[in-house]
């Protein structure tokens, strides 16, 4: 089986990247892509209520379970993760979900982490695309937790200081080693084009229009994949999903 095509998002907090992100997911499930990985890799984790799913617990408390509670008879600390970790992946339709968390408590998380990226790695083996929403700093990305994704899509809004944001997660990206050809633009809420800051601009990918249904799904706390199918967030996502697809074949 072809190792899986994993898509990153990442943008400044109130930039939409996770509304995108969950859209994604669900434009790739409803394309018959399926399954999909989910990967909320930001701290302030909330994929799960986009998407319409429950996270009980995230692989970050799971982490501290594994070095401060008494692991059963019989088993290694190492086997114990890989048991938690199929525990805390959240099965959905044609989705299947697991949030990152926050870490807990202080010292040095190398083990750990380590185990974290072999059994995410060993899981995405039974997915064609993995959808990973992560932080601006990519974290997870920098200590290889969740692996070199095969794009990244860098949402920014239209406004100058979402556009800068996005020029130097351009930049970090870079300094990890991913190549600037994997490396797109996603501009959320536009309504008369975004703002023009200089430089190298990232390459867009798509626009995605200010959508009233997505700001009533949000004030109303329902899932953003909620919203209608006919909706200019929903149809221009789907239009990504396409492009991603396309990409993944051709890889």
């Amino acid at each position: 089986m072809a190792p899986p095509f994993r898509v990153a998002l990442s943008g400044k907090g109130g930039t939409g990247k996770t509304t995108t992100a969950a859209l994604l997911i669900d434009a790739l499930r409803r394309a018959g892509e399926t399954p999909v990985l989910a990967v909320d890799a930001d701290p302030n984790a909330n994929l799960h209520e986009a998407l319409g799913m429950v996270v009980t617990e995230t692989l970050g408390s799971m982490r501290e379970e594994a070095f401060t509670r008494s692991i059963p008879a019989g088993m290694s600390r190492h086997a114990y993760v890989r048991l938690r970790f199929r525990q805390v992946l959240v099965e959905g339709e044609g989705v299947d979900l697991v949030a990152m968390g926050r870490p807990e408590g202080t010292g040095c998380y190398c083990f750990s982490n380590d185990l974290l990226a072999e059994c995410l790695a060993g899981l995405q083996s039974v997915y064609p695309f993995v959808v990973i929403d992560a932080e601006a700093g990519m974290e997870h990305i920098a200590r290889g937790t969740i692996g070199v994704p095969d794009v990244l899509l860098i949402v920014s809004d239209p406004g100058a200081r979402g556009m800068r944001t996005a020029t130097r997660i351009r930049d970090i990206a870079l300094s990890l080693g991913l190549p600037k050809e994997r490396m797109f633009l996603v501009v959320n809420r536009v309504r008369a084009g975004a703002a023009d800051v200089g430089g190298e601009p990232v390459p867009l990918i798509v626009e995605v229009p200010a959508d009233p249904a997505v700001e009533e799904a949000d004030l109303a706390a329902r899932p953003i994949v909620s919203i209608p199918d006919d909706s200019p967030a929903r149809l221009a996502i789907e239009a990504l999903a396409a492009r991603i697809v396309e990409m993944a074949r051709g890889r």
